[in-house]
């Protein structure tokens, strides 16, 4: 042909095949991640047949981590990331710490040096931000407060990421690294303090100037009624401040593209915002899986599966006992903590980027980073049965009481609940204070109605009850919480929690306690709702529906 057609057949193949396979895995009940995985290796550089361009879909993936990233800042404001830095700060270093140490140890098995090994954990330490974020979208949880909490973890696991990509070349010849003749390593001193710098002058720029800059921007292209003009500034902003961030200030073109969302947020306009930037999001994201398949090299689960088995543990059994480890130390219940585990149970994009430095530098062993590639493709393949797991394991143990008070003890001792029931009668019990919950709460206020907050995450209760809130914190599917909101003496109880099995568990709970209770439930699917129903539940509500009967509402009494 006349002209050069590699981005239009990668793009072509990748999409194609990416739903051929996606569809196909959906039909024998797997995630349609596993097919995209698939399809990346069919039209990869080790499989015979159609090979498409791995350089291009690498950079069209950048593409979809970008949109990702800025949809998630959209929804995730300042406040949200403030209100879970006491774990997500701690917890994400303390589990890089621990994913780096497990790797190091199993590298020196292999002969391998502590500078390789030290490289080595570190890619194993790091999730990867695309597949956590798709997991929390299709369960529903990434409004919840554990979703919070585990991308406020990858937020912070993203940024010392971005630490030791800068200071790798520095720290190359402590590490055992040869350098090449002619070339100079900068001083460790003056690299951190560069870095340090850099960092300061992007968040200063972003949370100073680009909090009033885009908002303002966005609204005055609003209001020149393009809907095209709109689209092209949402994406100007979302690609420019990622690229920017990467150029000018070495922050990841991912970190930066979340920071743009979160500016974004400010405006009035960020749904809208949100809106436009989905369907090419839904679209480039999985190309970054069908370029993570391009990657893999199927002979190496021949040539080293014993390998490949060592290392997979580290991720998924060793990553995610130190999280749930680290949770519980926290005074976080069972199921928060399991959540993070399963989500950090898989490896991506940030690994691949720190193996191909390592190698560059010659502190990684080529066969290090095959031996990332592939357990990467098998713990993302693996990830929605974490979450299976997870889910599983959060029920059985809950169904047990003793055994769950072994786990939270510790919470329920430090969380200072009183020794007697709460005064009120005739109240009103809110399960969750989250978006949902704080806006009935504060309705239930302007009308002088009684209410007690029950919420399992500490900060919040504690910032509730300076506030002059009655709130306690704990697991409202156990009996013992709720006693202490005078559960027999309530009229209603309100569960906003978007976990459907959370929201069944504490239903049987009450009824035990208070057979006539009026409950109202937060459901987010119309097979749940009708479950929900035929419990007898006074209340189903599904946002949705709700949404959709207040317009048609509207619209019929205004014909009307």
């Amino acid at each position: 042909m006349p002209h050069d057609t590699a981005l239009i057949t990668t793009i072509a193949a990748g999409i194609g095949l990416a739903f051929v396979l996606g569809l196909a895995a959906t039909k024998v009940g797997m995630p349609p991640l596993v097919g995209y995985l698939i399809a990346g290796i069919v039209v990869g550089p080790f499989t015979p047949g159609l090979v498409a361009d791995s350089s291009l879909a690498q950079q069209l993936a950048e593409i979809g981590v970008i949109l990702l990233m800025f949809g998630v800042g959209i929804h995730f404001s300042i406040r949200d990331l403030l209100a879970v830095r006491r774990i997500a700060l701690p917890g994400a270093v303390v589990q890089i710490a621990v994913a780096t140490v497990l790797g190091a140890l199993l590298s020196q098995l292999w002969g391998w040096s502590w500078g390789s090994g030290l490289v080595f954990g570190l890619c194993l330490s790091v999730a990867s931000t695309v597949v956590l974020l798709r997991a929390l979208e299709d369960r529903g949880l990434l409004d919840s407060v554990d979703g919070q909490i585990a991308v406020g973890w990858l937020i912070v696991e993203d940024l010392v990421t971005v630490l030791v990509l800068v200071l790798l070349p520095a720290l190359a010849p402590a590490l055992g690294a040869v350098e090449t003749a002619g070339t100079t390593t900068p001083g460790l001193a003056s690299t951190l303090a560069l870095t340090l710098g850099k960092l300061a002058l992007f968040f200063a720029l972003i949370f100073v100037v680009g909090r009033r800059a885009v908002p303002w921007l966005l609204e005055r292209v609003a209001h020149t009624g393009s809907r095209e003009l709109f689209t092209l500034a949402v994406l100007a902003v979302a690609l420019g401040i990622a690229v920017g961030a990467a150029a000018l200030f070495g922050v990841s073109v991912a970190l930066g593209a979340f920071f743009a969302g979160v500016v974004v947020s400010e405006s009035d306009l960020s749904h809208e915002a949100a809106a436009d930037a989905l369907p090419l999001q839904d679209a480039f994201s999985v190309l970054f899986f069908v370029a993570v398949g391009m990657l893999f090299d199927p002979r190496i689960l021949v040539e080293q599966p014993l390998q490949i088995l060592a290392v997979l543990l580290i991720v998924m059994v060793g990553k995610s006992l130190a999280a749930l480890g680290i949770v519980l130390f926290f005074r976080y219940p069972l199921h928060t903590a399991l959540t993070i585990s399963a989500s950090l149970a898989q490896v991506g994009e940030f690994s691949f980027i720190l193996a191909a430095l390592g190698v560059t530098l010659g502190l990684l062993p080529v066969e290090g980073q095959g031996l990332i590639v592939a357990v990467a493709i098998l713990s993302i393949s693996l990830n929605p049965v974490a979450f299976g797991g997870a889910r599983w394991l959060n029920r059985w143990v809950t169904a047990r009481p003793k055994l769950l008070a072994r786990f939270e003890r510790e919470a329920i001792i430090k969380s200072d609940l009183p020794s007697r029931p709460h005064p009120l009668r005739d109240h009103v019990i809110i399960v969750g204070h989250g978006r949902v919950g704080s806006i009935v709460a504060a309705a239930l206020a302007k009308q002088e109605t009684p209410y007690v907050v029950v919420e399992h995450d500490i900060a919040k209760v504690e910032s509730l009850r300076s506030r002059g809130i009655s709130a306690f914190f704990g697991d409202a599917s156990r009996g013992s919480v709720l006693d202490q909101a005078n559960l027999a003496d309530a009229r209603m109880l309100i569960v906003t929690s978007p976990d459907p099995y959370k929201a069944r568990a504490i239903i049987d709970v009450a009824r035990k306690v208070n057979p006539g209770i009026d409950t109202v439930v937060r459901t987010h699917s119309e097979r749940e709702r009708k479950y929900l129903e035929r419990m007898n539940v006074g209340l189903a509500v599904m946002g949705e529906q709700e949404l959709a009967n207040a317009m048609a509402g509207h619209a019929l009494r205004t014909l009307d």
